[in-house]
């Protein structure tokens, strides 16, 4: 971990990703961003994605309307955004600034949740190469960042994607098969991975969107 000393700009975020590290801010507040390279990285493998008996229901019942990109401002505020348990968190200005300008570069990437037209839940990453760097979720009614994850990993694997970086693991992430490597393990994958050519999809074919999801659920 290391203390910014200049100024951070999108391209370099880019370069950093591809070198394997990512930003964080100390809190929502501050001021501060630090480089991370932790020894143990959070994977979640495409081809063993785990998806819970009790989540298929909910993911099939639609009681969300998912998309990608229509709002990317929006999910990264809805991650930042306090909330009971967790009071503080590591997206301050500097990141929100940062991230949107990725997106309108088309490099940042969100997959949204709506009922009733409203944001209630989401994601937002960076998409590069054949890697999707995961950011942050947020939840705002019952596992609307879990369809929105279920929802990206369908695309991901459409789209010819070969990692999803988790950075840590978390148990909200363990139960769909996230698991900890190590950083030498981690930087041969995201090596190989950059070189692979996929493609970001914000609007797959529904039909083919379905049956990704209905793979999942069988697998």
């Amino acid at each position: 971990m290391s203390r910014r000393s200049f100024e951070i700009t999108p391209d370099l975020m880019l370069r950093a990703y591809r070198a394997g590290l990512f930003p964080m801010a100390e809190t929502r507040r501050g001021e501060r961003l630090y480089w991370l390279d932790p020894e143990q990285r959070g994977v979640l493998p495409l081809d063993r994605f785990h998806l819970p008996r009790r989540l298929r229901r909910t993911v099939f019942a639609a009681d969300y309307a998912v998309a990608a990109d229509r709002d990317f401002p929006a999910t990264i505020r809805g991650c930042a955004a306090a909330v009971p348990g967790r009071e503080d968190t590591w997206i301050n200005g500097e990141i929100e600034r940062l991230f949107i300008a990725l997106h309108e570069a088309g490099a940042a990437h969100s997959i949204e949740c709506r009922q009733d037209g409203r944001l209630v839940g989401g994601l937002y990453g960076v998409a590069l190469g054949g890697v999707f760097f995961g950011e942050s979720m947020f939840s705002r009614a019952r596992d609307a960042s879990k369809v929105a994850l279920v929802h990206l990993v369908a695309r991901l694997r459409l789209g010819g994607f070969r990692l999803l970086d988790t950075q840590f693991v978390t148990p909200h992430l363990a139960q769909f098969g996230a698991q900890e490597i190590q950083r030498d393990h981690y930087k041969a994958l995201l090596g190989a991975a950059l070189e692979a050519s996929a493609l970001w999809l914000p609007a797959p074919d529904p039909a083919l969107l379905e049956a990704e999801i209905r793979a999942l659920a069988s697998a």
